[in-house]
């Protein structure tokens, strides 16, 4: 190795090289080791920064390969944002001790001024590479107010302090450039955070557009009283006179007026001006226009309905936005958005499955609008032709111009002396990072500086790939989200005779996509949990529960439930399955009505899903039976366990009051482990097997074990028994999981609504930023739409005393 030269040089063999480098690197990064009192400190320094680049490398990279999104992992940004909370302090102390430390020093300007040591140089490049990637955990939407103001605050004086800690305390010019470099790209990327958030909250696009489309939507439905008896068609034609606006409204000229009458006196409502009014239909893109553009030929939008289908969730996730800005669904926007929703959507064909699967694509895709909005971590709302022009292509020549003007300010206007001294004053550079790892890693074997070494690079290597990967997959969201989808969309339909002609706009959708669709795409999903399925060991955390794709069974259930419920002038009060019970299946109601018959909801949903895990396990599932059996058994078998998780994990999406339904799921692990013991509380039922635990349970029931000190397990238990009785009476099973399908149907609905309870309406929007979309969010952002809600008085309130059985 020793006779071997680098290619172009004047002869300088590797071992030279490498001599130079671990003199002059090597050996001033690690001679901080020599000082035995702070060794542990500097290698436990190493290792946990080590440790935490690959993670956030790793993790960052794994959250987001799978799901084109701009909403970061909940776990993934919990884990970063914990750990870099205190990243800042921590490594500003170490950065003092190594400043400060006079065995750790390294001369610069040929030992006549005393310069920082290479591992106080090192440390701050991890400051400042760490600071870069913060920005990419952080929201977009910061909170307006105190909260927002001080988050702003408090992000520019880790700037302000970074920009000390480089201009201040580094005395060779050429290390000033290159850190000074580094400072302005992480002070450029704040100044861009904020400049986004500001136009973001004064847009009447975005943060302003809620007043704005309340204003527009009560223009459009008291101008459309008089055509809603003249129009007619199907529901193909419902969507093509739908003149929700996509977008466009922020551009409708508004003066304000006076409140029209007292029930408006909760908002001074605004009215669209004549000239405004005249010129809407060049201004806002409603639905109505898409649905129809999608049919023209030559359309881009003909080949691909989830497309048009997408501008519709659009178009709803900005009224469901208003919902959570404290503004209320008038009784005429429910209703029309009923008959878009019931008679429109869900009558556009006649395959029923496949209507209910584009129905519930249309609530995900509305309710992953509104997460986005509200928890990105990229400005993917913002996506456009115009923003990809102006923050890929100006910001950078903007950012070249700060270069140049920091390049110039730290040599005091000597451009040749800063190049040279950029080289001379920084030997990574000088060297090159290839040269570096192939010394380090000849050494690495037989000098332990040359190993600490090699980790403190290959920590600055991992940080400098993760802003690398960060800002290339920043670029990739942007293309690819579904906001830049309907943004060209729109440009689209602003001007369709001259998008249609235009064939690199016609290649550019195609192009999008084909590659979106190459890519994974989201789907629906709920967590199940089985209370009797054991398994409560930490190894089975409520975090590591697999998702499950939501069954289309499940999506046609509710849609059919809720289209009858709608249709029906003399429809059944809506209830947590008494209802059902009463009208469909009068057979089980006189057996099983007392289950419902309770005004806590949790103590329902608890007694059904042990009564349909008892059916399950008596009842294993069977090949080659009916599709229509199959069905029935999903439905109810699924929504259970949805329901079970709902109540262990996410109490606060459901109506009950919190304490009460945290309660009630406390008293019922305490029975559980009194009657099942704790192998079978523990351990999962892989190991102790579900249908031993059942029968155990079925037993303890009809010997009156369970009388009185397990009052919910033996109401389950009861329930459970009376439809295992009646499957084994007539020999068929069929009947009863049609009972327990259309049951968990009407009862999933009725948790869903939130009324006018506001706490359960913060509680759908807080659940947006720690997970996945929740399945119950969608039902209750269907049920917001279309104004169904839970009635005041129980159903069996209503039956007389006498009647009761």
């Amino acid at each position: 190795m020793g006779s071997s030269t680098y290619g172009g040089g004047n002869g300088t063999t590797t071992t030279d090289y490498c001599i130079d480098i671990m003199a002059n690197y090597v050996q001033n990064l690690t001679s901080s080791y020599a000082n035995k009192s702070n060794e542990t400190s500097i290698v436990a320094t190493s290792s946990i920064m080590f440790i935490l680049s690959s993670l956030f490398f790793i993790l960052s990279l794994f959250s987001r390969v799978s799901d084109v999104s701009a909403v970061l992992n909940p776990t993934v940004r919990l884990f970063l944002s914990s750990s870099l909370s205190l990243f800042l302090p921590v490594m500003s102390y170490l950065f003092s001790e190594a400043k400060n430390n006079p065995g750790d020093m390294s001369s610069g300007s040929g030992g006549q001024q005393t310069e920082l040591s290479l591992r106080a140089r090192t440390i701050l490049t991890w400051m400042l590479l760490v600071e870069l990637l913060r920005k990419k955990i952080e929201t977009v939407l910061v909170n307006t107010g105190a909260k927002g103001y001080s988050s702003t605050i408090e992000q520019a004086s880790r700037i302000a302090w970074l920009g000390y800690l480089v201009f201040f305390n580094l005395k060779s010019s050429g290390q000033r450039v290159v850190f000074g470099f580094l400072w302005v790209i992480a002070a450029s990327e704040l100044f861009q955070r904020i400049t986004i958030n500001e136009v973001l909250k004064s847009s009447y696009a975005y943060g302003k557009n809620a007043p704005r489309l309340h204003s527009y939507m009560a223009h459009i439905l008291l101008h459309r009283r008089d055509s809603d008896d003249v129009a007619g068609g199907g529901g193909a034609q419902l969507l093509k006179n739908c003149d929700y606006a996509v977008m466009g409204e922020e551009e409708l000229e508004m003066e304000a007026g006076p409140p029209e009458g007292s029930s408006c006196c909760e908002l001074n409502i605004q009215k669209i001006n004549a000239a405004a009014a005249a010129t809407a239909t060049a201004d806002v893109i409603t639905v109505g226009k898409i649905w129809s553009l999608a049919e023209a030929r030559d359309s881009p939008l003909q080949r691909d309905h989830r497309l048009k289908r997408l501008c519709l969730s659009f178009a709803l996730h900005k009224l469901l936005r208003r919902r959570f800005e404290n503004f209320r669904f008038t009784d005429a926007e429910v209703r029309s958005c009923r008959d878009l929703i019931f008679r429109g959507l869900c009558n556009d064909g006649t395959d029923k499955e496949a209507i209910a699967v584009a129905l519930f694509q249309v609530l995900r895709d509305e309710m992953h609008f509104v997460c986005e909005y509200y928890h990105s971590v990229l400005p993917v709302v913002l996506s456009s032709p115009f923003f990809l022009l102006a923050n890929y292509l100006m910001s950078p020549i903007l950012l070249l111009a700060f270069f140049l003007l920091t390049f110039i300010a730290c040599n005091n206007g000597d451009l040749f002396y800063a190049y040279r001294s950029i080289k001379n004053d920084n030997l990574v550079l000088k060297t090159g990072v290839i040269r570096m790892v192939r010394c380090l890693f000849h050494y690495i074997r037989r000098s332990p500086p040359a190993l600490y070494t090699t980790v403190d690079l290959a920590i600055t290597i991992l940080l400098v790939l993760a802003n690398i990967y960060e800002e290339i997959w920043e670029f990739i969201v942007c293309i690819l989200s579904n906001w830049f989808m309907v943004s060209l969309i729109h440009l689209y339909a602003r001007d369709p005779q001259r998008s249609r002609l235009s064939p690199t706009f016609k290649a550019i959708i195609r192009r999008i996509i084909w590659v979106r669709n190459l890519m994974s795409q989201p789907r629906l999903q709920f967590n199940q949990l089985s209370m009797l399925g054991g398994g409560f060991l930490p190894c089975r955390h409520p975090l590591l529960l697999q998702p499950k794709i939501v069954p289309k069974e499940v999506k046609k259930s509710i849609m059919e439930y809720l289209m009858n419920h709608i249709d029906d002038g003399h429809a059944r009060p809506l209830s947590n399955g008494w209802s059902m019970l009463q009208a469909n299946h009068p057979e089980y109601h006189s057996k099983l009505s007392w289950v419902c018959q309770n005004d806590n909801i949790t103590e329902v949903m608890l007694t059904w899903h042990i009564a349909t895990t008892v059916l399950e396990a008596k009842f294993p599932k069977q090949r080659g039976a009916t599709a229509s059996f199959q069905a029935h058994r999903t439905v109810a078998t699924t929504l259970s366990k949805y329901c079970a998780y709902l109540v262990a994990l996410k109490p606060e999406l459901l109506p009950n009051n919190l304490d009460g339904t945290q309660r009630v799921y406390g008293a019922l692990k305490k029975e559980m482990k009194a009657t099942l013991g704790c192998w079978r509380y523990y351990f999962p039922r892989e190991i102790v097997g579900r249908r031993a635990t059942v029968d155990r349970l079925l037993r303890d029931e009809s010997e009156g074990r369970l009388e009185g000190r397990t009052p919910l397990m033996c109401k389950g238990a009861r329930a459970g028994r009376i439809l295992f009785e009646k499957a084994t009476l007539i020999d068929d099973e069929a009947p009863v999981w049609e009972v327990l399908a259309h049951i968990w149907t009407e009862l999933v609905v009725f948790i869903a609504p939130s009324g006018e309870d506001e706490v359960l309406v913060k509680a759908h929007r807080d659940a947006l930023g720690h997970d996945a979309v929740e399945f119950i969010s969608v039902l209750w952002a269907l049920t917001t739409h279309t104004g169904v809600t839970r009635p005041c008085v129980k159903p069996w309130a209503l039956i007389p005393v006498e009647n009761l059985p």
